[in-house]
Parts: structure tokens; sequence; C-alpha cells
């Protein structure tokens, strides 16, 4: 990334309201796992539950969109037109997707990460709809700032699951991040809140023509779907 597109992407962070809204969102979770001392298993909990808010926008955004680019995309190996069906077809597999993928996490998290105290269901519940109003008006701000864009539906279908990497971090690093360490507590929050942010930033830049190059879903082809 050279100067002007730093420059250019700190002034979005700045300036874009839908960061400081998912600013807002992580500082509540922070604020309540450093004063309840929460173990980082509670806030994988909430983080596959920003994650699946993520996705549910996700198919709204694929859902909505009037025109889109199907360049470099493919399915079944053939390549496809912009067309609504074309659409429907990326919508549900990626919902069917997404949704068996964070299916086969939480069974993870229900089975093989085991929390130090009682679970605090309702300050759970409470960040995950703050998560969701987030994303809620982070979609619909960011809807109206992308009009006349004509994105690549391929990079808009794979997105989301760059942004949900550092959660899944925590699942390999396992041991290193469980336990009462404040230390590891805090090092875990800011590198979500850090990772959330620039994918944010750099998902929405995407969209906008700010960054240069190949759409993200140029290289991909989606496999065979039952809808076929």
């Amino acid at each position: 990334m050279d100067s002007r597109s730093t420059i250019g992407f700190t002034g979005r962070v700045y300036s874009d309201r839908s960061v400081t809204a998912l600013l807002l969102s992580n500082l509540l979770t922070i604020v309540l796992a450093v004063f309840q001392q929460w173990d980082v298993h509670i806030l994988m909990w909430i983080y596959c539950g920003q994650s699946l808010v993520i996705g549910y926008f996700n198919v709204h955004r694929i859902l909505d969109l009037k025109e889109f680019s199907t360049e470099n995309f493919r399915m079944n190996g053939r390549a496809v037109e912009p067309t609504p069906d074309t659409q429907r077809k990326v919508a549900g597999f990626f919902a069917l997707h997404y949704g068996f993928f964070h299916v086969a996490y939480m069974v993870f998290l229900a089975t093989e990460a085991g929390a130090t105290g009682p679970f605090p269901l309702l300050t759970v519940l409470v960040c995950v709809v703050a998560f969701y109003f987030n994303h809620r008006f982070s979609y619909h701000y960011n809807q109206s700032q992308e009009q006349g864009r004509v994105p690549n539906i391929g990079s808009i279908m794979f997105f989301p699951y760059i942004r949900i990497i550092p959660m899944h971090l925590m699942i390999v690093a396992g041991d290193r991040f469980a336990g009462d360490s404040l230390a590891a507590l805090v090092a875990f929050l800011l590198l979500k809140t850090a990772a959330d942010v620039v994918m944010h930033v750099v998902e929405h830049a995407m969209a906008r023509g700010m960054v240069a190059g190949r759409p993200a879903g140029s290289a991909n082809d989606v496999p065979k779907t039952s809808s076929e």
C-alpha cells in the first residue's frame, strides 16, 4: 500500500460513521469482558454471533444488488451471466456453506472449549444484539454510499470469510488463549477489534473502487449446488 492509499485508508477510518458504530460495539464487549472477567471461550460465542450477523446481512446484500459483475466468476466450472437466477443461486450457496460452517463451529465451542465459570447468557445476547444493530446500520449506510457501483458478486460472497479469520485463529491458538489470563484476554480483544475495523474499511473501499486490483472472487469457482 503506497502513501496515497495509506492516507486514503486513514481518512476513511476517521470519516466513516459505520466504523464508529463498529468501534462502539466492540468497545461494549471489551468493557463487559474486562469488568466481568470473561474468558476467551465466552468471547468466542459473542464473535460467533457477530459472524452470523455478518453472514445474514451479506445474504441481503447479494439479493439486493441491482447491478453486479460476474467477471472471472464461475459456478460448476462455467462462466455465469449477471442475472437474477445467478443472484439467487449465489445467495443460496453462500447461506448454506456459511451456515453449515458456523453450525460446526458452534458444536466445537459447545463440546471442546469449556468456560471457567457460569455462562453470562444475558450479557452475551446484549453484545450480539449490539453487533446486529451495528451491522444493520452499516449495511444501510454503506448501501447508500456505494450506489452507482457495479460490484463483483464473487467478491461479495467470499469477503465475509476473511472478516472472521481472527475468531478462528483463536481455535488454532487453542491453549495459549485459554484460562483466566487478563493479558491473553486483552490481546484477543485488541486483535479482533483491529482486524474488524481494517477488514470493514477494506471491504467497503473495494466496493467503492478505492482499492485497485482484480475482484476478490476472480480466482474462485463455486462448486455445484442442489439447485442446479
